[in-house]
C-alpha cells in the first residue's frame, strides 16, 4: 500500500507546473513572498513545527498534520522556512494565498506574508513535500507581532473619540490637572493623545501662571497598574521559562526566617486571634498563588513606612517609635514582612494587599537573581524597544519636567498626614507611594513604576499573543492560568489580574468588553486594560492627585478625583460604542451625554458650594452638553442643558 501511495502521490506532483526562482526570491507574484537567507534570525518564537506531521504522528482527521495556525495583525509577518538540501518540492500558503515555492536548494528562507496576514488567527498550509516519505524535514518558525503606527482608527468610530477628548478637555478647562491615552487595536496604534497639565498649581494649590503642558511623551506614576507589569509578568516568564511554579512554598524560595521571624501580634479588629505557632504554620504552607491571589492573609496596608504605626490596631498614631515592622530600606522592608503576622489564614478570604506584591518582589529577586527593574529592564522594556518605561525616572536619565506631577505637598496630604521623614515637597518624578517610597527605595512590584501610555499599552498588547516580535514571555496555557477565574465565586480575579468575569469590573472596563477581558487600576488615576477577544489595548493615565484635598475629615479625598475624566472606565465605555461599525454614532452619543449631565448632578454634595470639585465637574459635562447640542441644532437638548446648570450653586 506505501509503495502505491508513493507512485500516486510522485506521479500527481511531477505533474504540477514547476515555478523558478532566482536571485533568492521568486519571479512570479504573489501576495506571499519568499527571500533566502545565510541564517534563521536568533529569536523567541511563537510557534516552531517541523513538516510533515508536525504533530508527530498520522492524525486521522487527515488535514491537521498540514496546518498550523497562530496570532497575527494585518500589515505585517514574516515568518521563516528551514529547508533540508534533500527536498525537492513543497507547497505553502498562508491564509489561502499560495506562495511560489518549487526553489531546489536547501536552506533558510524568509516568508513575507504581510499582504496576507489578518487580525487574529492565521494559518499556514504546508503540503506536498517531495521525496515522499521524509519525516519532519521542513522546520516553521513563527515569531511575533509587534505594535506598528496606525492606519486609520482601527473600527473605533471618530465622534466616540471625540467625545472622550471633550469630556477630558472640558474637566481639564474646569480644573482636573491632565490625562494621556493610548488604544491598540489590531496590533495597531490607533490612537495616542494627551491633555492638560503635567504640572499646573503651585504647593498651596493655587494655579500656575506658566503650568506644564503634558505631552504623549510625559512619565505618569502608575501605583497599582505597577502590579501587572512588573511582578505579574515577571512572574508569568518564570513559569512559562520553568523556573518557577505558583505552587512552590515561599519559604522555599525566601528562606525559613519569613515564618520562624513572624511576631506575636494580636491584631485588634482580627476574627481570630491565633497563637505564634499556628502563625508559622500559616506562612510555611504559603505559596506564591495564595499570594498572587491576594488570599495570602496579610493586612491590606500596614505602614511600614511610619515609625509611629501601630502594628495591633493598623493605625497611626501609637507609641512614638514602637512599631515592631517600622522599615527604611529593602533589606528592612524584607524583615518587615517576614515579621507580620496573617490576619487570616491562607485561602479563606481575598483582601487586596498591597504587601502581597511586596513580597512577590522579593520571591523574583530571588529566582530571577536580578533587582526587579534590572530583570524588567533587560527581559521586556529594552529587548522590546521600549524607551519611556522605567522604576526612578529621574536615575534613569529623565528629568523633572519629563514627569507628571502627583500631590501637592508630599505625602500630608494638604497637611493632615505626618510621620518622621516625610516628603513635604510637590511630588515630581518619585514615586508616590509610601511604601514604595521610603521602604522599597522606589522599586516595588505594587507601585513605583512610571510610563507614558503608549509604551504601557505596548507592554500590554503582550497579553494578546505572549511576546513581542522576536520575544518570547508567556506560554498561552501560562497565560491561560494567569487570567483564569481564581474561583467559581470570585470571578472578578485572576492570579493578580482583575478580570471583567460576568460583568464585575465594568466600571473600570465597560459593559461592552468580554468575560475574558483583564487588567487594573492604579490609585494615581491610571488604568490598563486588555481584551483579546477584540484585540483591544487600552492604557489610559491621569495626574489626579495633582489637586487639594477637598475635605479634612478625609485625607484621601482629593478633588482630582471628582471628576469624570478620573474615573477610568467611561474611556472604554465610550470608545466601544459603534466599534467595528459603518454608522454615525452622533445622535447616540449626544442621547448619552445628556444622561451623564445629569448624573454628574447627583454627584454633587448638598452642602456643596460653587467651588466644590463636584459642581465644577457637573458644569464640565454641561459645557460638553451644550457644545454638542449647538453642532446638532438640537433645542431640547440646550434647554436641558441650561435646566440642569440651573439647578447648581451659584458663586
Amino acid at each position: 500500500m506505501k509503495s502505491i501511495l508513493k507512485r500516486a502521490l510522485a506521479v500527481l506532483l511531477l505533474a504540477l507546473p514547476v515555478l523558478s526562482c532566482s536571485s533568492g526570491s521568486c519571479e512570479k507574484e504573489s501576495t506571499v513572498k519568499m527571500t533566502k537567507l545565510e541564517n534563521l534570525p536568533a529569536s523567541g518564537w511563537q510557534k516552531t513545527a517541523a513538516f510533515p506531521d508536525w504533530k508527530g504522528y498520522t492524525d486521522d482527521t487527515l488535514a491537521m498534520n498540514s496546518m498550523l495556525s497562530f496570532q497575527f495583525c494585518h500589515g505585517q509577518g514574516t515568518l521563516y522556512l528551514r529547508v533540508p538540501d534533500e527536498v525537492t518540492r513543497l507547497s505553502l500558503y498562508v491564509n489561502g494565498a499560495q506562495c511560489d515555492t518549487s526553489f531546489v536548494s536547501g536552506g533558510v528562507w524568509a516568508v513575507d506574508f504581510s499582504e496576507a496576514a489578518m487580525d487574529g488567527t492565521n494559518t499556514l498550509q504546508l503540503t506536498g513535500i517531495l521525496p515522499f516519505g521524509l519525516k519532519k524535514a521542513v522546520e516553521v518558525f513563527v515569531p511575533y507581532p509587534v505594535v506598528m503606527e496606525s492606519d486609520g482608527l482601527q473600527g473605533i468610530r471618530p465622534e466616540a473619540l471625540r467625545l472622550v477628548s471633550d469630556l477630558i478637555a472640558s474637566d481639564v478647562s474646569f480644573g482636573f490637572p491632565g490625562a494621556q491615552l493610548a488604544v491598540v487595536r489590531n496590533g495597531r496604534l490607533a490612537v495616542n493623545q494627551a491633555w492638560g497639565y503635567a504640572l499646573s498649581l503651585n504647593p498651596d494649590g493655587t494655579p500656575l501662571e506658566n503650568p506644564e503642558k503634558t505631552t504623549t511623551e510625559t512619565l505618569y506614576d502608575l501605583a497599582s497598574v505597577t502590579k501587572m507589569f512588573s511582578v505579574n509578568y515577571a512572574v508569568q516568564k518564570l513559569v512559562t521559562d520553568g523556573a518557577l511554579n505558583v505552587d512552590t512554598p515561599i519559604v522555599t524560595i525566601l528562606g525559613d526566617a519569613f515564618a520562624e521571624h513572624t511576631l506575636d501580634i494580636r491584631y485588634k479588629d482580627a476574627e481570630t486571634h491565633p497563637d505564634l505557632k499556628t502563625q508559622k504554620a500559616w506562612k510555611r504552607g504559603l505559596t506564591v498563588r495564595d499570594v498572587l491571589r491576594h488570599q495570602a492573609g496579610f493586612p491590606a496596608g500596614p505602614h511600614y513606612n511610619n515609625p509611629d504605626f501601630d502594628m495591633e490596631t493598623l493605625l497611626p498614631g501609637g507609641t512614638p517609635g514602637g512599631n515592631p515592622c517600622y522599615a527604611r530600606n529593602r533589606e528592612e522592608t524584607l524583615e518587615a514582612i517576614c515579621r507580620t503576622p496573617l490576619l487570616y489564614a491562607p485561602g479563606e478570604k481575598t483582601v487586596y494587599s498591597d504587601v502581597d506584591y511586596m513580597l512577590l518582589t522579593f520571591v523574583t529577586e530571588a529566582v530571577s537573581g536580578r533587582r526587579l527593574d534590572d530583570y524588567m529592564k533587560e527581559t521586556f522594556f529594552a529587548p522590546m524597544g521600549l524607551t519611556h518605561i522605567t522604576f526612578l525616572p529621574l536615575q534613569n536619565g529623565f528629568r523633572l519636567e519629563d514627569c507628571a506631577t502627583t500631590e501637592l505637598a508630599g505625602n500630608t496630604r494638604d497637611g493632615l498626614v505626618s510621620f518622621p521623614g516625610i516628603r513635604t515637597e510637590t511630588l515630581r518624578g518619585e514615586v508616590q507611594d509610601e511604601r514604595a517610597w521610603y521602604c522599597m527605595e522606589g522599586i516595588s512590584g505594587h507601585a513605583g513604576l512610571f510610563s507614558n501610555a503608549e509604551d504601557l499599552a505596548k507592554m500590554a498588547s503582550v497579553m494578546i499573543t505572549g511576546g513581542y516580535g522576536g520575544q518570547r514571555y508567556f506560554s498561552r496555557n501560562v497565560m491561560d492560568l494567569f487570567t483564569a477565574p481564581k474561583a467559581l465565586d470570585y470571578g472578578q480575579w485572576g492570579l493578580g489580574w482583575w478580570r471583567q468575569g460576568d460583568d464585575q469590573r465594568v466600571w473600570y472596563f465597560g459593559t461592552q468588553a468580554a468575560p475574558d477581558t483583564v487588567g487594573h487600576q492604579g490609585w494615581t488615576g491610571t488604568l490598563a486594560m486588555v481584551d483579546p477577544s477584540r484585540n483591544l489595548v487600552i492604557a489610559y493615565l491621569t495626574n489626579k492627585l495633582h489637586s487639594r484635598i477637598t475635605e479634612a475629615s478625609n485625607p484621601n479625598g482629593f478633588s482630582g478625583s471628582c471628576y469624570t475624566a478620573s474615573t477610568l472606565g467611561f474611556v472604554p465605555q465610550i470608545l466601544s460604542i459603534g466599534l467595528d461599525s459603518g454608522a454615525d454614532v452622533s445622535a447616540q452619543l449626544l442621547d448619552l451625554l445628556a444622561d451623564m449631565a445629569e448624573e454628574s448632578l447627583r454627584l454633587v454634595p448638598e452642602d456643596a458650594d460653587a467651588g466644590h470639585p463636584g459642581v465644577k465637574n457637573a458644569l464640565s459635562k454641561i459645557a460638553v452638553l451644550r457644545a454638542w447640542a449647538n453642532e446638532a441644532e438640537d433645542a431640547d437638548r440646550l434647554a436641558f442643558a441650561d435646566t440642569l446648570e440651573a439647578m447648581l450653586p451659584k458663586p
